[in-house]
């Protein structure tokens, strides 16, 4: 019967009800995409106010991640066990208080914890989000609507830096999470009203009234209702630790690794300190600013574009092709970006372009793994480019204060890329053979 109710809903149309659970969703992205990077768009005001080093921005743009990494996997679980519903609510909440709670820090130390704050809550809100609109949307729309959710973050980080943008000039560096607050409390009741619980988690943990939940969703999808909830399956076939340990340690496993690794290292340095460096290399704090929603704005054409791409061309060239493309960008941002005209130019394609790598990732990794340890080994791949992410801003941040120029940090930053192409192109010439 559970499978029936799996099956119904995967073969079933795409009704309202499921559209708007799916609109939501993205919603929440837009606003991950936005609260993430308001540090970057914040960091020349708070240096200038605060008389920061760049290692300190460096760790105040780190801290988000940290909380982001940490939200994912403490508010993970938790969603399995309380509800993956009640935990996107908690971490709006966790968000939006972070983020007005930044706009109002009075120091360093206070800024950098309430940055761990706000990425625990983006942490836990990303966990689920995505687990929801996979689940909600039928067999013939999931690649779209999960290509949508994707493109949410960008389209969140260009709207909320060309607020950003605009605001910062007249109102100062808090006014961005001023905004990135308010939106993320404005939309926890309209997520309150139109956020469905996960049909899994009914079916399968049986909170209180489970079989009346799991009836309104059926109804409120138009598909028919059940009398009674079947019993779990026992013996769900998941391997012992030791045996997923031996499937996933191979030489593949490590390549994926440093794909991941390298790809977010690259990835988080552009998106987190571009605003910053242009400023730094002659440029005015508005067309550093104007710098980085160009490079958000290209993320929305790369995440799109590689999704339509990826369902006509080979997924796995088209990943190499984009890391091949972000290393040459990135290279050659450092002789653009004390020109105005080029190195916006410069900044929207590289954001097309490692916006793409980055969505290749998602796309490619999971058929890289054994059936049996896939979402495990998806789960290790995340955290392991997570920790790449963390210290790419936090390691641009300590060399600049050693007086590293940013056209020296971009220079050094194309070398992840390269090295993430080179681990690609080993794994698609072994997947050939």
């Amino acid at each position: 019967m559970t499978q029936d109710i799996r099956r119904a809903l995967a073969e079933g149309p795409l009704t309202r009800f499921q559209l708007a659970a799916i609109g939501v969703c993205i919603a929440l992205n837009m606003l991950d995409g936005f609260d993430i990077l308001a540090m970057s768009f914040s960091a020349s005001g708070v240096k200038a106010d605060w008389h920061l080093l760049d290692g300190q921005l460096g760790q105040l743009l780190s801290a988000g991640l940290v909380g982001m990494a940490a939200g994912s996997l403490l508010l993970g679980p938790c969603a399995d066990r309380w509800g993956r519903r009640n935990v996107v609510l908690v971490s709006i909440a966790l968000a939006g208080l972070g983020m007005l709670g930044s706009a109002a820090a009075r120091g360093f130390e206070e800024l950098r914890i309430l940055r761990v704050v706000t990425g625990l809550g983006i942490g836990g809100t990303i966990a689920s989000a995505a687990v929801i609109v996979s689940e909600y949307a039928p067999d013939r729309w999931r690649r779209t609507a999960l290509g949508a959710y994707a493109t949410g973050y960008s389209i969140g980080a260009t709207v909320g830096g060309a607020l950003a943008t605009w605001a910062i000039p007249r109102y100062g560096w808090r006014s961005a999470f001023v905004i990135g607050g308010t939106m993320s409390l404005l939309l926890l009741p309209v997520a309150w009203r139109k956020l469905p619980e996960s049909l899994d988690f009914l079916l399968t943990r049986r909170p209180a009234s489970a079989l009346e939940r799991v009836n309104a969703l059926l109804a409120t999808m138009q598909r028919p209702m059940v009398t009674a909830l079947p019993e779990p399956a026992g013996g769900n076939g998941t391997l012992p630790f030791r045996a997923q340990l031996a499937m996933l340690m191979t030489p593949a496993t490590l390549l994926v690794w440093a794909m991941f690794f390298c790809t977010m290292a690259g990835f988080y340095f552009i998106v987190s300190w571009t605003p910053r460096l242009l400023h730094a290399a002659g440029l005015s704090a508005s067309q550093g600013l104007t710098g980085g929603v160009l490079l958000n704005l290209g993320g929305i054409i790369g995440c799109g574009g590689y999704a339509i791409a990826a369902a006509r061309a080979d997924a796995h060239r088209l990943l190499l092709a984009a890391l091949v493309g972000s290393a040459l960008l990135i290279a050659a941002f450092s002789l653009t970006m004390t020109r105005l005209d080029a190195a916006l130019g410069t900044a929207l394609l590289l954001g097309i372009i490692s916006n793409a790598a980055m969505a290749g990732l998602y796309a490619v990794g999971p058929p890289l793994y054994p059936t049996a340890v896939r979402a495990t080994g998806m789960g290790w791949a995340i955290g392991i480019g997570r920790i790449g992410a963390i210290l790419s801003p936090f390691a641009s941040g300590t060399l600049s204060d050693q007086g590293w120029l940013p056209a020296q940090l971009y220079v050094l930053f194309s070398v992840p890329f390269a090295v993430a192409a080179l681990a690609m192109l080993v794994i698609g010439s072994a997947r050939s053979r």
